[in-house]
């Protein structure tokens, strides 16, 4: 494998990083809570988000924003990061992964 393929910039190593960025109020991180709609890995190291938080005035909605873009560019190959913070739609519990839903006690049984 060359080293060109090694440093690859792709959607899923900067979803790593963001992993690592916690809701303070919920205690596991941003993407496996559905709080990351989408990350966009363009030409030129170019990353753009787009995320939610739980409620629209959520406290923590600097933090998060920061912190997934402080998380975004800690990835290797990354030179310019876009954060946009959007509630459309907006976010519910049936947007987290089984392991954040089980984390917080949540049955998928309970959803509708």
């Amino acid at each position: 494998m060359s080293v060109g393929a090694e440093l690859q910039l792709d959607d899923e190593k900067v979803k790593e990083a963001l992993r690592l960025v916690i809701d303070p109020e919920l205690g596991y991180n941003i993407v496996d809570l559905g709080l990351v709609y989408a990350v966009l890995v363009n030409d030129g190291g170019v990353v753009n988000i787009v995320m939610s938080t739980t409620t629209r005035g959520c406290p923590a909605t600097n933090y998060l924003t920061e912190g997934a873009r402080d998380a975004a560019w800690s990835v290797p190959g990354v030179e310019f990061v876009d954060v946009t913070l959007t509630y459309e739609p907006a976010w519910s519990p049936q947007r987290m992964t089984a392991g954040a839903k089980e984390h917080l006690g949540i049955s998928d049984g309970d959803e509708c």
